[in-house]
């Protein structure tokens, strides 16, 4: 869940999205044109106290900064290209109606997602399967050394980067080529790559991947799901810690409520990604 961030209308903001459902990064994450949401989840019933504890965000308009390109996260409704739709939205409009906001939501790049946030665009942010063509042809095990001498197709300024670079002196080392990485702004384009054949794999959130293969069965598989230590979560500005403090709150209630299982049943998302909100600050 993914990515966002939010803002006011009159100037507040948030993203969340790769943060892994459940766990909400403060300090500097939390929970990020613009398109309107199709449509927001029932508040839970303890939103009535909440709504009355955190009071200042009530009547305003946030912005939520999406990369909306991750069906059933956070994409544009193919019914109407003026919706967007995905749990990522289904749970930003929910956190909205507990405290008594609006979102609005600005479509960014992911590796923009931050910097929207930091600079006051966005308020909020709120993530593996192995991508590969038919056959796997480079028979890709996960990101280990099946992957030297492939190249990646991933997302600019997504974890799997890292990992991905990481495999460059374990290769080297047993005398085979390096993995390269071909960057793109969001899955779709990621996907594509692999699709006419400029890269070997695309490692992402397990539900991206199977999503793919579901749309071209005949073209794509999954050559396995890996265990990445991460956690999908919601960015806040460091120094908005009463909001930070709110958006804990409602997620609490939210997950206490089962409406977060719901959502992730709702999204045919896998629900072994559930986790009890928690806090990370950053320094």
């Amino acid at each position: 869940m993914r990515k966002w961030l939010f803002g006011d209308a009159r100037r507040a903001s948030l993203p969340w999205r790769r943060a892994v459902l459940g766990k909400v990064l403060f300090g500097a994450i939390v929970a990020a044109g613009f398109l309107a949401p199709v449509g927001a989840e029932a508040a839970p019933a303890g939103c009535a106290a909440l709504a009355a504890k955190y009071p200042d965000w009530k009547g305003k308009t946030l912005v939520n900064a999406i990369n909306p390109h991750t069906p059933g996260y956070e994409a544009i409704d193919p019914k109407d290209p003026n919706k967007y739709i995905g749990f990522d939205i289904d749970l930003g409009e929910e956190i909205g109606e507990c405290l008594g906001f609006k979102v609005t939501y600005k479509a960014v790049t992911f590796a923009a997602l931050l910097t929207t946030l930091a600079s006051g665009q966005a308020d909020t942010k709120v993530f593996d399967g192995v991508l590969v063509a038919k056959g796997n042809p480079k028979k890709i095990t996960g990101i280990n050394t099946t992957m030297c001498g492939a190249a990646a197709a991933e997302n600019t300024g997504f974890v799997e980067v890292p990992l991905v670079q990481a495999l460059i002196p374990t290769c080297k080392a047993e005398g085979k080529p390096e993995p390269t990485l071909q960057l793109y702004d969001n899955n779709a384009n990621c996907i594509q790559a692999i699709l006419a054949g400029r890269a070997d794999t695309y490692v992402n959130d397990v539900n991206t991947v199977d999503n793919a293969v579901k749309a071209n069965p005949d073209k794509l598989e999954k050559a396995i799901a890996v265990t990445i230590p991460y956690s999908v979560g919601i960015a806040v500005p460091k120094d908005k810690p009463k909001f930070r403090e709110a958006v804990m709150a409602v997620m609490m209630e939210i997950y206490k409520s089962g409406d977060q299982a719901a959502l992730l049943k709702k999204w045919e998302l896998d629900p072994n990604n559930l986790k009890e909100p928690g806090l990370l600050t950053v320094n």
